[in-house]
């Protein structure tokens, strides 16, 4: 093995020039199979790894996506941030991961992201709100500024995520055919540049259908420990008769916490006293404790369809809502 082994070294090992080297590490350079493989194997037997920062200056990209990330209580973050990670390497770029840690982090991450020569950023979380993307949409030094889960309507951002409507429209008619007619909805925290349309739409469904509005209990955090506490007060001065038959939550995180407040914390039972229905379908919804209703994100077609907008970044209207399917459970 030769101490600092460069590209001409390479080079001369293959039989091809350091042009063909440079091209062998870059992302669908266009290069035959046969010089391809004689690079590999002369850089395998050398120990030679290209340098990524000189190949990122000398081609303009850098293959390299920042993730932003925030409220890891929530189990489905987990579950997303598996799913791109695992796509984006599939499909060549790896990933910086930045855990958010509130609003005023989110921004100094954003800026920070700009600085490091990234060729785009995602955003899933709750601290992006319009002075965040503002910030971001003048510093513009990446490529792309992609909300991921959630909609929002900011120029210069591409959204990638679920319809709302089309699947609280789904589960609202579920549940009115189940026959509940006292709906609670335990809802999130609302961000209005990137925005869940859940609570509206089951609003709009119930008003439309009944003449009533729904009862509301708002949640700061998608922390089911939370949700447990904030669901137990909302509900432990309630009279029997004055309870809602059916807890509407805006996320599982949410349903497990309700759960788990119904149960534990006012010794009722569900769904036969209180039923319960979620949404995104984590793992644990499905775990013997819960088994909860939901609606399922097609997370796979999300990001897929993410990493194509990444590799071809000229192509037109990006945004993109995607169709789930509900889940039936036991819970409602």
């Amino acid at each position: 093995m030769i101490a600092n082994v460069t590209a001409d070294d390479v080079a001369e090992a293959a039989g091809v020039s350091r042009w063909t080297v440079n091209r062998a590490f870059r992302k669908d350079a266009s290069i035959s199979r046969k010089s391809l493989e004689k690079v590999m194997a002369a850089a395998e037997r050398l120990g030679y790894v290209p340098d990524l920062r000189a190949v990122s200056l000398a081609s303009d990209r850098s293959n390299l996506v920042a993730l932003l990330i925030d409220d890891f209580a929530n189990p489905h973050k987990l579950v997303m941030m598996e799913c791109l990670t695992r796509a984006l390497r599939r499909g060549g770029w790896d990933t910086l991961l930045v855990n958010t840690l509130d609003r005023d982090d989110a921004s100094h991450a954003l800026l920070n992201a700009s600085q490091r020569r990234v060729d785009a950023v995602i955003l899933i979380g709750l601290q992006f709100d319009d002075e965040v993307l503002e910030a971001a949409a003048h510093a513009r030094k990446f490529r792309e500024l992609i909300i991921f889960a959630r909609t929002s309507e900011r120029p210069n951002t591409i959204s990638i995520a679920v319809d709302d409507v089309r699947a609280m429209n789904d589960m609202a008619e579920y549940i009115y055919a189940k026959g509940y007619r006292r709906p609670l909805f335990v809802a999130g925290p609302q961000n209005y540049s990137a925005h869940l349309l859940r609570k509206e739409t089951f609003f709009s469904y119930w008003h439309s259908n009944t003449g009533r509005e729904p009862g509301l209990v708002t949640v700061s955090t998608y922390d089911p420990a939370l949700a447990r506490r904030v669901v137990a007060e909302t509900l432990q001065n309630c009279a029997r008769e004055d309870l809602p038959d059916v807890l509407v939550c805006e996320n599982d995180a949410l349903a497990m916490g309700a759960a788990d407040a119904v149960r534990y914390s006012l010794g009722l039972a569900v769904p036969g006293d209180i039923a319960i229905t979620g949404f995104d379908d984590v793992p644990q919804a499905d775990n013997p404790n819960y088994r909860i209703t939901t609606y399922r994100q097609p997370l796979s077609e999300m990001v897929d369809y993410l990493v194509e907008v990444l590799a071809h970044p000229d192509r037109q209207d990006r945004d993109r809502l995607f169709l789930g399917s509900l889940v039936v459970r036991e819970s409602a």
